[in-house]
C-alpha cells in the first residue's frame, strides 16, 4: 500500500483516481502530476515501482499544498473572517449559509435538523 502525504492510497485503482484520495488534489492536479512524472494514464498503483512512488511523493510535497497544511490554511481564513466581524465571518459564526443562499426554506445542512416551534400549528 502506497502512502503519499500521510494518506494510504488504494492499490488496485488507477494512479489518477488514487491520487484524488489526497485532500487538495482533484482531477486536474492528479492529471498534472501524472504528466510531470511521465506516467501513462492507465497505470495502476500496484504497478508503480518504489522510485516512482517516491518521485510522486516528493513532487506533491514540493509543489502542492495538501492535507494538514491546506486544512489549516482554510480554517485560518475562516477564523480571520470571523475575527474581522465582516458579513461572511458573522455567517460562519452563526452556522448559516455564507454565499447568499436562502434560509427561509432549505439550508438544513448548515442549520442542522429542524427544530419544532411550540404553538405554531393552527
Amino acid at each position: 500500500m502506497a502512502r503519499i502525504a500521510g494518506v494510504n492510497i488504494p492499490t488496485n485503482k488507477r494512479v489518477v483516481v488514487a491520487l484524488q484520495y489526497i485532500h487538495g488534489i482533484g482531477p486536474r492536479f492528479a492529471q498534472e502530476i501524472m504528466e510531470k512524472v511521465n506516467l501513462a494514464a492507465d497505470r495502476r498503483v500496484n504497478d508503480l515501482s518504489d522510485a516512482e512512488v517516491l518521485q510522486i511523493r516528493e513532487m506533491i510535497d514540493r509543489d502542492y499544498r495538501v492535507e494538514g497544511d491546506l486544512r489549516r490554511e482554510t480554517s485560518m481564513n475562516i477564523k480571520r473572517l470571523m475575527d474581522l466581524g465582516c458579513y461572511r465571518g458573522l455567517r460562519h459564526r452563526r452556522g448559516l449559509p455564507v454565499r447568499g443562499q436562502r434560509t427561509h426554506t432549505n439550508a438544513r445542512t448548515r442549520k442542522g435538523p429542524a427544530k419544532a416551534i411550540a404553538g405554531k400549528k393552527k
